[in-house]
């Protein structure tokens, strides 16, 4: 999905200022935008402080155009605003939201919008999983086609033996029709995403959330508000049940809740939700997915592109709570989108590919000769 960007009721020094502004913005959020005439822009910005500006906003309002106001007052009439002084780095955030908006509302949610996710480097995924083991046993691993298994054979069935152990069937939860593979291990949403093998299981939490989660297929279903689905990775005895579906029963499911969206959104919301430990210096490769319901995600990501630091310093430079920076560092290592900087300077770099010793090439001399007699 590409989106336009123009501006109007400015001056040209400050409208060169938001073009240069607005190059540097685009390549941060992944080229999603195209800088256009004022005529045909979807979103055109328009400076609120100058003469004529106030003007630009109300005929452009009346032919239904989305304007974005520049100005330094902390509030705007137009549906968005940008402050002065010009930043890219407010511009990124605003083209972010926007972007993440559109594809919000115009049901963009599948495969093509949300790229799969890297596969993290071995010195991030061990950390990660001992400690997510000591609280729910599983540990999801990160999206490759097709999804690699991180955990060896006898510690996954070890810790599966672990939660059927102490986590006992509850019977609170709505009567279902059980598969001919019925089973309730693992009952954690996070589990079922660790687990090994193609599944098709339907994933309950207490208060009614439901998620139905085809592992072969990379695909789940369930809210379209993503932070909905968090009941389903609780790790509480009795919080969750689970059970995997026959074909007849997930069409009917299926056909419930909805469309389907890809599994990666769940292996960002794990991430988000495990609480693990985060020390030393984190940077993102790319900028990421942001979820619209975590708006000061933007920010964040905004800081992370910009070069490696720590939780402390991001929450401060962001403007945030350092465990909302801790929560998003998480989300992304889960998905691959964030990396350590001291473990991704340490990984070993490929070995240049091999070129022919100098004794081996025909002379230039040579290869004219050659050429002339054929002729």
């Amino acid at each position: 999905m590409t989106l336009t960007f123009g501006t109007t009721g400015m001056d040209r020094a400050t409208e060169a200022a938001i073009h240069a502004a607005f190059q540097e913005a685009n390549a941060a959020c992944g080229n999603r935008w195209v800088l256009t005439g004022d005529d045909s822009a979807e979103y055109i910005v328009v400076d609120m402080d100058s003469l004529y500006g106030p003007m630009s906003w109300l005929k452009l309002h009346g032919v239904g155009r989305k304007v974005i106001g520049l100005t330094t007052a902390k509030r705007s009439k137009t549906p968005y605003r940008l402050p002065k002084p010009i930043s890219a780095d407010d511009l990124t955030v605003l083209l972010s939201e926007i972007a993440g908006e559109e594809a919000y509302e115009s049901g963009l949610v599948d495969n093509k919008s949300t790229p799969p996710a890297a596969p993290r480097p071995k010195a991030e995924v061990a950390p990660v999983a001992a400690t997510e083991a000591a609280v729910t046993t599983d540990s999801p691993p990160a999206r490759t086609p097709p999804e690699p298994d991180l955990q060896p054979a006898a510690e996954a069935e070890a810790e599966n033996a672990a939660d059927v152990a102490t986590e006992p069937v509850v019977a609170a939860v709505p009567e279902t029709k059980p598969g001919p593979t019925a089973t309730q291990t693992p009952r954690t949403l996070r589990g079922w995403l660790g687990a090994r093998g193609a599944q098709r299981v339907r994933v309950t939490a207490k208060d009614g959330t439901t998620v139905l989660l085809d592992s072969q297929a990379g695909l789940w279903h369930g809210p379209k508000e993503l932070k909905s689905a968090a009941p389903c990775f609780s790790a509480e005895p009795g919080a969750v049940a689970s059970e995997t579906l026959n074909e007849a029963d997930w069409k009917a499911e299926v056909a419930k809740l909805g469309p389907a969206q890809p599994v990666a959104r769940l292996q960002w919301l794990g991430g988000l939700l495990s609480g693990n430990p985060t020390h030393g210096a984190f940077r993102l490769r790319k900028w990421p997915q942001i979820e619209r319901e975590y708006p000061r995600h933007f920010r964040i990501a905004t800081i992370m592109m910009k070069s490696a630091a720590n939780v402390a310093d991001i929450a401060q430079a962001a403007g945030v709570p350092e465990e909302e920076v801790r929560d998003f560092i998480n989300a992304n290592l889960a998905t691959g989108y964030a990396v350590n900087a001291k473990a991704d300077a340490e990984a070993p770099q490929p070995a240049p590919a091999p070129t022919a010793p100098a004794s081996s090439r025909p002379a230039s001399g040579v290869s004219s000769l050659f050429g002339r007699r054929k002729k």
